[in-house]
């Protein structure tokens, strides 16, 4: 049986250009990190919290310069202002309080200098509080990132060399960590200020001694997952070190567990330095910090609640956006956890 011969010009030849054309990927290819921040900038949420951190922070970091007046300087005769911004006759920043049931300007009744305003008002003793806020802001800042570093400097080793060696020297360390977290943070505060003196060494070194553990935890439980991992064992069997393989394969794998606990170690940080603060054994006078400032402003909450309204405002924006940042990176460094 003879095979039919199918003419050429029924065949139809194609160009090699739209081949290669079709060919081509439709979106170009990203590299992890580049992943994770295209779905972070992806979560609005996480934008806005990253913008407002970001804003805060360049704030405290140009307090000499931003801050309208020396946070320190006491004015007797301009004590318990309420806020004012410039002529503007906006209710609330007019300058005007309530007196014997009838508002009057309380700049005029002090005899304050024409010009003389102040956004945020003045605490008792004439300070300006949008000046001791920034510095109090920037206060709080440095203790959350010294104590974070110090987490960072002793949970991440601790927790390598426990998941790495494994066996009775991981059962030793945790049961080092487990006695640690038992002691609470409070009496380590008090004993740290028995020996040294309250300030902002002592409630430093009260959290970096305690708060590390969580950090060593989870570094340990994700240490035991990679050190089974294929890459690592090939570069054991290569005989690289075990200080290499944790610099060069461990903490790079550990990035996204360090940069996510780091995000809820600050919040965690800055509330405490506030409640010891506010409870009169953190930062001392005349020093400020948002504890302090929370402090001096509940006394008189009943007659001027501007004086507390505006640090716990800041410290409720720095806290609640510090988690959802951390929520947004969790999300974006590990997409399969909010599934």
């Amino acid at each position: 049986m003879e095979i039919p011969q199918i003419p050429k010009d029924k065949f139809k030849f194609l160009n090699n250009e739209g081949n290669k054309e079709q060919e081509k990927i439709g979106t170009p290819s990203l590299t992890y990190m580049q992943d994770v921040r295209r779905r972070l900038f992806q979560n609005k949420v996480a934008v806005v919290c990253l913008t407002l951190l970001s804003l805060i922070v360049l704030i405290s970091v140009f307090a000499p310069i931003i801050a309208p007046y020396n946070p320190n300087a006491q004015h007797a005769t301009l004590s318990n202002l309420p806020p004012k911004l410039g002529n503007l006759n906006i209710p609330g920043f007019n300058g005007y309080q309530n007196m014997g049931g009838k508002m009057v300007d309380a700049y005029q009744q002090v005899h304050a200098p024409k010009g003389t305003y102040y956004i945020l008002g003045t605490d008792y003793l004439g300070r300006d509080l949008l000046s001791r806020i920034i510095y109090g802001t920037r206060l709080s800042l440095i203790v959350a990132v010294l104590a974070t570093l110090v987490d960072l400097l002793i949970g991440i080793p601790y927790g390598i060399v426990s998941g790495w060696k494994g066996g009775m020297t991981d059962n030793v360390m945790q049961r080092i960590v487990e006695i640690v977290s038992s002691v609470p943070n409070l009496i380590v505060v008090i004993l740290m200020m028995i020996i040294l003196k309250p300030g902002l060494i002592s409630i430093v070194l009260a959290i970096a001694i305690t708060d590390w553990v969580t950090m060593a935890r989870l570094i340990r439980a994700q240490t035991f997952q990679l050190k089974e991992q294929e890459y690592v064992l090939a570069a054991r069997t290569l005989g690289e070190s075990s200080t290499k393989i944790a610099t060069k394969h461990l903490i790079p794998n550990l990035s996204s567990t360090i940069i996510i606990q780091t995000m809820f170690t600050i919040p965690n940080a800055i509330f405490f330095e506030a409640f010891l603060s506010f409870i009169g054994i953190g930062i001392p006078a005349p020093n400020a910090s948002l504890g302090t400032l929370l402090s001096d402003g509940q006394k008189a909450f009943r007659f001027l609640p501007y004086q507390m309204w505006a640090p716990a405002i800041i410290l409720s924006i720095i806290m609640i956006a510090t988690n959802l940042l951390g929520d947004g990176l969790r999300d974006a460094f590990d997409p399969q956890s909010s599934d």
